[in-house]
This record gives structure tokens, C-alpha cells and sequence, in this order.
């Protein structure tokens, strides 16, 4: 019997999700000490979006899952608006061991944008949308291969592999109190659904 593509999609996602768990627990396993709490990735192994911010809220902090929390809250309010089946996003941050819900100073450590950079390869994602200049920055870093970097550009669609677009958003976290940094972020944000009604059916 030949092998139909429903079966070979069915093995790939099986790879994904097999990677994915391996590169959280590396993760987990990482951490510099033991009072430091590991963020892992949330979402749909195999997703058409990649979401990418640089550092945890208190509520990820918490929990230790990316997304966790008022930002995820708004960003699923924000993709139901666009049409965006939240089911097929995946929502990671550059640093994996955060000291607190700020930016670390300084350099992030080797390892956080090498397990970023795996989670790129094993999601490969058609969109990654990349909230904050500090993400930008890191993202520009990492020396994927057959990339070009990325402008900081809100609400410009910028090609970073020949297989993935940016889009480059203001940072949320820190939006969501006032008016017109949430406005700001959504005029952004918005160009993802004009993407995603471009985009050919399965």
C-alpha cells in the first residue's frame, strides 16, 4: 500500500512533537540553579505562526509557560478578531531562564539562543511574528541559515529565510494598561490576518 500524505504528515507532527518535548526538558535541565524557573514553549509543534517576545511576565514566571497569563489572553482576542485559528501558533521567548518579569541585563545566555534557534528548525513556521525590539535583536542573532536580517519595522511583512516571513510588533506586556500603545501594537498586529487570508488551502 503506498504511503498517503495524510500518513506522512501524521509522522511528521509525531517528529515535531517528539523534538519539541526533548527540547523543553533540555530546558528544564538547564536551568543555572535550582531556584531559577525554566519558560517553555506553548502551542502547536508544526504552526503556520511563531510568536516571539524576549523575556517572562510575572504570569509566566508562575507558571513556566510562554504565553501564560494576560498577554496570551489578549493576543487569543486578537487572533480571533484576525480569523487566526490559535491552534496553529506557537508561542516561545528568548530567554528561557528569566531573573525576573524585566529584561535581564546584559548578554542572554549561549544556550537560551541555541534552544531558540532549535525550536525555529522544529516548528518552521511560515510567520514568525516578533513582539519587541529586544526580541528583534536576539532573533537578527542567531544566525539562521539563509536568513537576512530583519528591519525594526512594526506592521511590515520582511522575508527572513525563503521559507518564513517577520512581522515585527511593539512589545505587548507592557501595553496592555495604556490606550495607545495597545492601539499602536494592534496596527501592527493586524497585518498578520492579511497574511493568513493570503495564504493558499491545504
Amino acid at each position: 500500500m503506498p504511503v498517503t500524505d495524510d500518513e506522512i504528515h501524521e509522522k511528521y507532527l509525531e517528529r515535531a512533537i517528539r523534538e519539541i518535548n526533548a527540547l523543553n526538558h533540555d530546558v528544564q535541565d538547564a536551568r543555572p540553579d535550582e531556584e531559577s524557573m525554566a519558560i517553555v514553549g506553548s502551542g502547536h509543534p508544526q504552526a503556520d505562526v511563531l510568536l516571539l517576545k524576549h523575556h517572562a511576565s510575572r504570569e509566566e514566571l508562575e507558571e513556566g509557560v510562554a504565553f501564560y497569563g494576560r498577554t496570551g489572553s489578549a493576543l487569543l482576542k486578537s487572533f480571533s478578531r484576525l480569523g487566526v485559528d490559535p491552534s496553529t501558533v506557537y508561542g516561545t521567548l528568548c530567554d528561557k531562564w528569566p531573573d525576573g518579569p524585566l529584561p535581564r541585563t546584559g548578554a542572554l545566555p549561549a544556550a537560551a539562543t541555541t534552544f531558540l534557534a532549535e525550536e525555529i528548525a522544529i516548528v518552521q513556521p511560515r510567520m514568525i511574528v516578533v513582539l519587541g525590539s529586544d526580541a528583534l535583536g536576539v532573533l537578527n542573532a542567531l544566525d539562521v541559515p539563509l536568513s537576512t536580517p530583519v528591519r525594526d519595522q512594526p506592521g511590515a511583512i520582511q522575508r527572513f529565510t525563503p521559507a518564513c516571513q517577520v512581522l515585527v510588533t511593539p512589545a505587548l506586556d507592557d501595553a496592555l494598561d495604556e490606550l495607545g500603545a495597545k492601539q499602536a501594537f494592534w496596527t501592527a498586529f493586524r497585518e498578520l490576518g492579511q497574511w493568513h487570508d493570503s495564504l493558499p488551502p491545504y
